[in-house]
């Protein structure tokens, strides 16, 4: 049970990541549009940040140290066995 759950855990974790990144590269090309004076959706992604974006990152945050505490315990664990 706790190896399906840690796999899928790493399965959304690395989905996060994709989303996250994907996101940071449109900031980058939005910023860049917007000094250059061509729309490449800034406002849009403004819009997102709070519903999508913001708790993107902090899903990945908050998956990343339970998947390493739980990592961690199970280490633990083994060796008092």
């Amino acid at each position: 049970m706790k190896d399906k759950f840690l796999n899928f855990l790493n399965i959304v974790l690395v989905a996060d990541v994709f989303l996250v990144l994907i996101a940071f590269g449109w900031l980058v090309l939005g910023v860049i549009g917007r000094s250059a004076g061509i729309p490449l959706g800034l406002d849009l992604w403004y819009k997102l940040w709070q519903p999508i974006f913001n708790p993107a990152i902090g899903i990945l945050f908050a998956g990343a140290i339970l998947s390493g505490l739980m990592s961690w315990i199970s280490r633990k664990l083994q060796v008092r066995e």
